[in-house]
């Protein structure tokens, strides 16, 4: 992949002249303006889960799907993003699997993967940790950061691509989202208690984009407690932008999600179940 783009900026120079009181009065050289360099785009991948409501025998991201992991079709989509510089992935201590997967991690012309061993007992802790990895690569705390859920295995390169341009310019960054399309109800005892306006909720997907020191910053001040990134930047006062996402963007989290996920993989591919 190519490196960051550069943005030079040459100062103007004085005209010249044949005046030759100009001549003998020279202007004194002017400071070249320093280099602008345009932030660089990476995601981030928390792998590190148990992933305790799947069902699965083991972590849920290493379930095969179709011919390979579900983790690797989350990081074959994000590979095709060719704005991405790297992709940062977070695993538990201990954890082989990519030993043996990292050759089919890389698409064909696609963002370098990166593996690190340093996964946290919370998605909060993997990500923070993550952050510090991806610094440690090369990464500069003005760049974008874009963490996706391990699990969201039908993220498109279409997606990811909405997300950057909706964001790339905004003060703060954002994420993807579905309206909410249910009725929304509020529970009691098992029973509703009452009907709630859903004109305003949305369901927060992720790719979630936000700047890497700025998000660092908001997770050391928000703690374990947050459950993904817009949450941290909200509660140091920001407020991220919301971007419509998909439907078919769902994190794989129970049994029965496999099977869809495994449906809209063999649509996308052209073969039947």
């Amino acid at each position: 992949m190519a490196g960051p783009t550069m943005t030079h900026t040459t100062p103007i120079s004085p005209a010249l002249h044949s005046d030759p009181a100009s001549e003998a009065s020279p202007q004194p050289p002017s400071t070249p303006e320093p280099m602008a360099v345009t932030p660089r785009l990476w995601a981030l991948v928390p792998c590190a889960g148990n992933g305790s409501r799947s069902g699965a025998a083991g972590p849920k991201q290493y379930t095969v799907l179709g011919q390979q992991a579900l983790v690797l079709h989350t990081l074959e989509a994000l590979a095709a993003v060719d704005r991405l510089a790297g992709i940062q992935v977070v695993v538990s201590a201990g954890d082989r699997f990519f030993d043996t997967a990292a050759q089919q991690c890389d698409a064909p012309n696609g963002a370098p993967v990166f593996v690190a061993d340093c996964g946290g007992s919370t998605r909060a802790a993997s990500v923070l940790n993550g952050l510090s990895a991806l610094l440690s690569q090369g990464a500069q705390p003005l760049d974008w950061v874009l963490v996706h859920d391990a699990a969201r295995c039908l993220i498109t390169a279409a997606d990811v691509n909405r997300l950057i341009d909706a964001c790339k310019d905004d003060p703060v960054g954002g994420l993807l989202g579905l309206r909410l399309p249910d009725t929304l109800k509020q529970e009691q005892g098992g029973r509703v208690a009452a009907t709630l306006d859903r004109s305003d909720k949305w369901l927060a997907q992720t790719p979630q984009m936000f700047r890497i020191g700025a998000l660092q910053a908001a997770y050391v001040a928000a703690g374990d407690a947050v459950t993904d990134e817009a949450s941290a930047l909200e509660l140091v006062g920001q407020s991220p932008r919301l971007v419509d996402g998909s439907a078919q963007n769902f994190k794989v989290t129970y049994p029965q999600d496999f099977a869809l996920a495994a449906a809209v993989l063999a649509a996308r591919a052209g073969h039947p179940l």
